[in-house]
């Protein structure tokens, strides 16, 4: 038996493809679900996505039978609206039209009017009693297989066209008389014959397959391949084609064609709204030629229309219970249906219209949850670029934490510490910034990076804050020297305006406007109505009270990563480190470890006051020692001046501090198990704070997590530290302190011994950043030069510094889980990697097993939402 590759819909007939999106797309269902309604659609057939696939698998051609089932249909489009495709008599046009199984608006190709030809144009004219009509569909038609099909630019035909207009004396294209457009017809063929050396085909069949081919190159035009990589859609699904009888909005004052949605996709309110044209077709609506007018004008105009277009929104937005992007056409007074799809919104609009369908007894609570893309979520906690806003992008980087930022671009934390005081907007252009920037990152409304992935410092920390951040972006070279970036040939100079789309990754040469963030109570509802139902907690990462008292307004249950390391750059403590890293011998480091005591004991104070009652999880020093010395000259002299010691000494000092392979090197337990002194003051800092604040009324609950455990005797030697000074300061201050010890896992050998490990700990957190970079054996300071190839070439599918690798660390992290949990069944399971925040990322948390994941703290939202989402779709 022969595949069957097309589906028929019109006069109330279908085939039973309505439920079908993955076979004839999104428009293809919803036509068909629409002729099932008793809506009126023009007739036509849709060819199923199968045989887009089958078009590639099979060289650029056709399946076997797809030519006689597209005849076949034909056929029967002419019984049901009573017209001959190729009639020189009774003409019936076509429009094609791409519909994949999920909606990628303008992302593929569109041909209208197609049937016309010399022949033909003259009996439409005939048949409608206007001349103009048919002319001015002619010329469209040309002009958008010209350019569709046959890859002549759009631009040659818009300069015939405004050559024409201008010659004739014609303001708008329908003050263009019948003479004048069929001299543009002749103009176009010319333009098509000279460009590509083919003449435009008369015959029609020719026309149609012509453009079924186009339709199925477009599903990977460069736009599309884009929308595909930015939302996650696979590259093999491949579109469908829907093949139309047409009806025509522009025969007249009585035609016209409109687009509209069931509620307002900007603000969400319950109101119809959209615009329309009379006398035109649908690409002058959106094309921007003629000014639309607003859709409640209809009802003055045309009051039956008006009254019978209300009756299908209201059916449409019932039946499918959610928000309808629909496009219909009036011909000579008849309304017909070309569309309907869920619309794009923002996510104010997305939040609002969940919550009130709940209200207006539409949908439930779950469908509320699921109906928000938590990613959307961003739009309601960073301000944002105005989505009227017209710009170009002058270079792409990687979109390293959300929002959108407008400043002048400065290029040394200091400077942008001193214009961010005289009031100053900066956004700070590094290479790539250092803990040492932490101050000028602290001031800068924006962050912009030449170098580094989604999990660097810049935009760690840049994320942490909530600040908008641009990360690894190649084509912004630094010229620290010369205080100069040249993005892309453009050369922007300290104090120029860039603007920056953390988003996106994009960067802008100028000032764009921006819009902020507004956060309803309908948020609020949403996010009450996602803690019902997940199971998942959902912790921050935060090193300051400030962050953590931001984390817990946005519901953080706890912190799940405090980084030390990131206090120790504030104020004189830098001082103190150096100090302590300079020292000969314990005694020495000891010295500088008792000045540093005090702060890091001040800090946590902070923090367990800002998380009273909740569970902090702090890890103790990680990062090389390297980190916190100077590398320039200048800088090692007024250092060695500082500290009074021999400039040449302090340099062999830095030298022999400095790593081939930092990031597997001198780090993590290993400074603990080198320098045990280390580990002890920071023990007794966390302790003595939470003895203090105890003694304050506050419920304080300490987690210490030993980082980069690779062998077990790493954890039992730091665990055997820390719980001595426990004992120590409990014996000192007669305050009993309830407390866990546990490890990071992110170094593989962990994740494939961890019954043993678990031995020792008392709770596991997956590191996923270094998990992830250890087990692909990538840099994640540098894969940012070849992760962009990788994704445009497919050798991955996305950053799996973005998102978890459920396939490799994913399965790493379900191994660790089983085996910690075979040795202790109540081993406590989080993730505070930046994958903590991903939607995707919760859900394989979700699915295996994790008590939590932790975040930054504006993307907490987002994993409560995300989370609950997951335990709607496989609860557990």
């Amino acid at each position: 038996m022969s595949t069957k590759w097309v589906y028929f819909f019109g006069n109330g007939v279908t085939e039973g493809q309505s439920n079908n999106k993955n076979l004839v797309g999104g428009k293809g269902a919803n036509l068909a679900e629409m002729v099932e309604l008793g809506i009126p659609v023009p007739a036509g057939f849709t060819i199923t996505t199968e045989a887009c696939i089958e078009y590639y698998n099979n060289g650029r051609k056709w399946a076997d039978g797809l030519l006689e089932q597209v005849k076949e249909n034909i056929k029967k489009i002419e019984e049901a609206m009573g017209s001959e495709f190729g009639s020189n008599d009774n003409p019936l046009l076509l429009s094609v039209r791409s519909g994949a199984r999920v909606s990628m608006p303008g992302m593929m190709d569109t041909v209208l009017n197609l049937g016309l030809s010399d022949q033909t144009v003259v009996a439409l004219a005939k048949k409608s009693g206007n001349e103009r009509f048919a002319w001015d569909s002619y010329r469209r038609f040309i002009q958008m297989y010209g350019d569709v099909v046959m890859g002549v630019e759009h631009e040659k035909f818009e300069a015939v066209l405004e050559a024409v207009k201008k010659e004739k004396g014609a303001a708008l294209d329908t003050d263009l008389t019948v003479e004048d457009l069929k001299e543009v017809v002749a103009k176009y063929k010319e333009v098509i014959k000279e460009s590509v050396g083919k003449l435009f085909p008369d015959d029609p069949m020719e026309q149609l397959v012509g453009a079924i081919n186009a339709v199925f190159e477009s599903w990977n035009n460069p736009r599309a391949i884009r929308y595909r990589r930015i939302n996650h859609i696979p590259g093999d699904w491949g579109t469908a084609v829907n093949v139309q009888a047409m009806v025509f909005g522009n025969m007249g004052e009585n035609s016209g064609t409109g687009v509209a949605f069931t509620r307002d996709p900007s603000t969400g309110e319950n109101v119809f709204y959209g615009e329309y044209l009379m006398n035109a077709q649908g690409e002058d609506v959106v094309a921007g030629i003629r000014t639309p007018l607003p859709i409640a004008t209809l009802k003055e105009s045309k009051p039956e229309i008006y009254a019978q277009l209300e009756n299908i929104y209201k059916t449409l937005e019932n039946h499918y219970k959610d928000m309808q992007d629909i496009e219909f056409t009036i011909q000579e007074d008849k309304l017909y249906m070309l569309q309907t799809r869920s619309g794009k919104r923002t996510a104010t609009a997305a939040v609002r219209i969940a919550v009130e369908m709940v209200e207006e007894g539409l949908i439930d609570k779950k469908t509320a949850v699921l109906r928000v893309d938590p990613k959307q979520l961003d739009q309601l906690l960073h301000p944002m670029i105005d989505p009227k806003a017209k710009y170009d992008a002058a270079a792409t980087g990687l979109p390293a934490s959300p929002g959108a930022a407008v400043g002048k671009v400065v290029f040394t934390a200091e400077d942008a510490e001193e214009w961010a005081e005289r009031g100053e907007k900066v956004i700070l252009v590094r290479t790539e910034t250092s803990p040492e920037d932490i101050g000028g990152m602290d001031v800068a409304v924006g962050i912009l990076t030449s170098r580094g992935g989604m999990t660097s410092h810049a935009a760690v920390v840049a994320r942490g804050m909530g600040k908008c951040c641009v990360a690894g972006c190649g084509d912004a070279k630094v010229n620290l020297a010369n205080k100069t970036v040249n993005i892309n040939g453009h050369v922007v100079k300290e104090g120029d305006w860039i603007t920056l789309n953390g988003t996106t990754g994009e960067v802008i040469i100028g000032q764009v406007p921006l819009v902020e963030p507004k956060l309803t109570g309908n948020f609020g509802t949403l996010m009450e109505w996602a803690d019902e139902f997940r199971v998942l907690g959902v912790r921050t990462n935060a090193d300051t009270p400030h962050d953590a008292k931001t984390a817990r307004e946005f519901g953080a249950e706890g912190i799940g990563l405090c980084r030390t390391e990131h206090m120790f750059f504030e104020g004189d403590r830098i001082k103190a480190v150096r100090q302590m890293i300079l020292a000969k011998d314990v005694a020495g480091r000891e010295e500088a470890l008792a000045k540093l005591l005090p702060y890091q004991r001040e800090d946590f104070v902070g923090i367990f006051r800002a998380m009273d009652g909740l569970p902090v999880t702090i890890r103790l020093l990680d990062p090389p020692l390297h980190e916190f010395l100077p590398h320039e000259d200048d800088a090692i002299e007024e250092l060695a001046e500082d500290m009074n010691v021999d400039v040449e000494e302090l340099k062999a000092t830095v030298e022999s501090l400095s790593e081939l392979n930092p990031m597997l090197g001198h780090r993590g337990c290993r400074l603990g198990v080198t320098y045990p002194e280390i580990y002890a003051m920071q023990a007794r800092a966390i302790f003595e704070a939470a003895a203090q604040v105890k003694k304050e009324g506050v419920n304080v609950i300490p987690e210490i997590m030993i980082p980069l455990v690779g062998v077990v005797p790493e954890l039992s030697l730091m665990k055997e530290v820390c719980i001595n000074v426990a004992k120590e300061v409990i014996e000192a201050t007669g305050v009993d302190i309830e407390y866990k010890i546990g490890t990071m896992i992110e170094v593989p050998r962990a994740t494939v011994t961890a019954d043993e490990i678990a031995k020792e700990a008392d709770f596991f957190s997956f590191g996923t950043n270094d998990l992830t970079q250890m087990t692909f054996g990538y840099s994640r300071d540098d894969a940012g030069r070849f992760l962009p190839i990788y994704i445009d070439n497919e050798v991955l599918e996305i950053d799996p510094f973005q998102s978890l690798d459920q396939t490799g660390v994913g399965t790493l992290v379900e191994i660790a889980v089983q085996k910690g949990r075979s040795t202790k069944p109540d081993l406590k399971l989080g993730i505070c990697g930046e994958h903590g925040g991903d939607p995707s990322s919760i859900d394989f948390c979700h699915r295996v097993g994790l008590d939590y994941v932790s975040c930054s703290p504006f993307r907490v939202p987002i994993a409560r939402l995300a989370a609950a989402q997951a335990n709607i779709l496989n609860p557990r």
